[in-house]
């Protein structure tokens, strides 16, 4: 199954089309999936690409309290980066999903608690929330949005597996 963005998606039971021993599944994840996590996920899909992991890393998002659409300046933000987010919407996402991901990173607005039997490592970004924030302020939530995700893929992916760029190609994009 795929999202809207092409990318694949989870159903509610973990199975996704092409999964294998070595799929790295990572839900990235706040409570109204209309900024940080539409951001992060962005970046995300765009980090396999790069790195040619289309095959290895299985991207999830969602929120606890879904917003009904993506909060606009996030979209005008992403669009500076051609980054087209205009489409999506925010959903919800289930601990069940949650707890068959490898990585989950909530952006600082969550107190999730998944079973440490279920080996999920989760990670608190701890980003201000980009809603009702100016386009300045945005730009540096992207950036460390950006910068997050990056320093994710580096922990279980080797940058030669596919075309990277370096810091400063990523900051000229």
């Amino acid at each position: 199954m795929n999202d809207e963005s092409g990318g694949e998606v989870a159903d509610a039971a973990g199975s996704a089309e092409g999964d294998g021993d070595d799929t790295v599944r990572i839900a990235l994840m706040c409570v109204r999936n209309a900024g940080r996590s539409q951001m992060a996920t962005a970046f995300a899909e765009r980090e396999r690409d790069r790195r040619g992991l289309g095959d290895r890393v299985e991207i999830l998002t969602g929120g606890t309290d879904p917003a009904d659409e993506v909060h606009p300046v996030v979209v005008d933000a992403m669009a500076e980066l051609d980054i087209d987010i205009a489409d999506r919407e925010p959903r919800a996402i289930t601990t069940d999903e949650m707890a068959t991901c490898d990585y989950v990173a909530t952006m600082g607005c969550s107190t999730l608690e998944l079973d440490p039997a279920a080996g999920v490592d989760v990670r608190d970004w701890a980003l201000d929330d980009p809603h009702e924030q100016d386009l300045d302020a945005v730009r540096e939530i992207r950036a460390t949005v950006e910068s997050n995700v990056v320093a994710l893929f580096d922990e279980f992916s080797d940058p030669a597996e596919g075309e990277t760029a370096t810091d400063d190609e990523r900051s000229q994009e």
